[in-house]
């Protein structure tokens, strides 16, 4: 199976309806935690990025990066910037291709990851969005199957959740909370089992 920029548009507008959704749930989840606002910076950039998928060119690479530059548009949030950084890694790997194949996915949310760490300078198992992505490029990266490939994307993204909500944030703003993370869930990962599960339709 192979993906293009239909497939694409035909994610965003999940995705958007999925941010929608879960504008307050993000919200109170990090108001917990942070500043409060990560439902509006999901929504603002998700409503950014709809409103230009119309127009996204065939090239997956070009409109990946009109998609990253649409979203830090609407936020200068620390997780807008590493959501767009991902998105930039992916649209780098794409430049010039007009599909690719669902076997080639893995890899991409793996250099998505790397990219991210990089650019936060986090370590993986510190409770961030990063052990999501972890999580499913390790859960996906056998795969070839497109409904095996969603399946295990959407349970290992809620599976990594789970793990590490008993775990003490030791990254980003969460961490000056210690020992009272632990029982919380950290709103980046959060968010990103709403994005892997509405991008997987599961």
């Amino acid at each position: 199976m192979t993906l293009t920029v239909e497939t694409l548009r035909q994610a965003i507008t999940r995705l958007t309806a999925a941010m929608e959704r879960d504008f307050e749930a993000l919200n109170a989840a990090d108001g917990a935690l942070g500043d409060g606002d990560l439902g509006v910076t999901m929504t603002r950039g998700m409503r950014a990025i709809t409103d230009l998928s119309p127009s996204l060119p065939d090239d997956l690479g070009q409109a990946l990066l009109a998609c990253a530059q649409a979203f830090t548009k609407t936020s200068g949030s620390s997780y807008g910037t590493l959501m767009a950084t991902g998105l930039m890694a992916i649209a780098k790997t794409l430049r010039g291709k007009v599909s690719v194949e669902v076997a080639d996915l893995p890899a991409l949310v793996a250099g998505a990851r790397d990219a991210m760490q990089a650019r936060g300078k986090a370590e993986l198992g510190g409770k961030t969005v990063l052990d999501s992505l972890d999580a499913v490029a390790r859960a996906t990266a056998t795969l070839r199957d497109a409904d095996a490939m969603a399946d295990a994307a959407a349970l290992a993204v809620r599976q990594a959740q789970d793990e590490m909500r008993g775990k003490i944030a030791t990254i980003g703003r969460a961490r000056i909370f210690g020992e009272k993370t632990i029982g919380m869930d950290d709103p980046g990962m959060l968010a990103m089992t709403a994005i892997i599960t509405a991008i997987a339709n599961r």
